[in-house]
This record gives C-alpha cells, sequence and structure tokens, in this order.
C-alpha cells in the first residue's frame, strides 16, 4: 500500500453532465463537501474557502461542526469539461497556530469515467511523501477516512438535488 497516495472510487448513477456540474461549480461543490469558497472555480485562481458544515449527511456535518468557520485555500489546477477537476491543498491543515504555507501541497484529482449505469468517479489525493514527516501520517490517516466519507457525500448529494437546485 503506498503512502504517497489516497485513491477512492464510487460509481455515480446520474448523468456525466450533472456529477461535472457538482464538481466544477463552487457553491455546488461546497454544499455537498462542507464549505463556502469566495469565487468560482477557474483554472489557476487561489481561493478561499470556509468550513461551512454539509447540508448532504448530518453525521459528517455534525463532526465538521468543530471546524466551522476555519479558512483555508486551494489552487485549482485543471478543468477539463466533464472528465478531470483537481486542486492543490494543505491537507489537515487544522492547527490555527501553525502556518503551513511553506509547506508543499497535495494534489486533489476528481476524474469521471462514462462507464455502463452511470459515471464513474475517481478521487486520487497525492504527493503526501512531500508533507512534512512529524505531520505526514496523520495527514495521510485523516484522509484517507475523510475521502471514503466525502464520495459518499457526493453520491448523497446527487440523489437528493438531481438537478442544478443551487
Amino acid at each position: 500500500m503506498s503512502t504517497d497516495y489516497i485513491q477512492k472510487k464510487i460509481l455515480l448513477r446520474a448523468p456525466r453532465k450533472r456529477v461535472w456540474r457538482a464538481l466544477s461549480d463552487s457553491t455546488e461543490f461546497g454544499t455537498w463537501f462542507g464549505m463556502r469558497f469566495d469565487g468560482p472555480f477557474t483554472p489557476g485562481a487561489s481561493m478561499r474557502g470556509v468550513i461551512a458544515p454539509t447540508t448532504v449527511n448530518a453525521e459528517i456535518a455534525n463532526a465538521q461542526k468543530k471546524y466551522e468557520g476555519m479558512s483555508f485555500e486551494i489552487v485549482i489546477e485543471q478543468m477539463e469539461p466533464e472528465r478531470l477537476f483537481s486542486f492543490r491543498w494543505h491537507p489537515a491543515a487544522i492547527d490555527p497556530d501553525v502556518d503551513y504555507s511553506a509547506e508543499p501541497m497535495t494534489l486533489v484529482a476528481f476524474a469521471l469515467e462514462e462507464v455502463e449505469n452511470g459515471v464513474m468517479l475517481t478521487v486520487t489525493e497525492s504527493g503526501f511523501n512531500q508533507i512534512p514527516l512529524e505531520r505526514r501520517m496523520a495527514a495521510f490517516t485523516n484522509n484517507e477516512q475523510g475521502w471514503s466519507a466525502v464520495v459518499k457525500l457526493i453520491e448523497g448529494y446527487l440523489v437528493q438535488v438531481p438537478t442544478s437546485q443551487v
């Protein structure tokens, strides 16, 4: 098992165009993921996000509540319509007394593939081996669990909001 990357896959029973919008629209993404962004996603943009508990799952929203209002930065890497959305961030950057800006960011990629009965979403976060050793294992472990929850969040969101109502 690699400790440099995490990968999760889920079959989403929704049109590819709908899944893409849930990923690439910053408002929709924030609704299911559990954050608010300061603008639309565009390649190369450095964006500020603020944790705002998800509206999709009460249990996960409750876990996010203790971080509500915490801000962080993501940098949008790629947006290939209906195929790939990726960004960089500082994983598990939750200690308000730590300046994470000098640390390398990991890359989070959401890849879409048309398959029978829906769309296969593959979420990959890579670059953990560059994280400082004293934080690496905790960041990896937290995000390993986190991405398992996140793929369920987007699945639930697509069931609850089958068309764009946000």
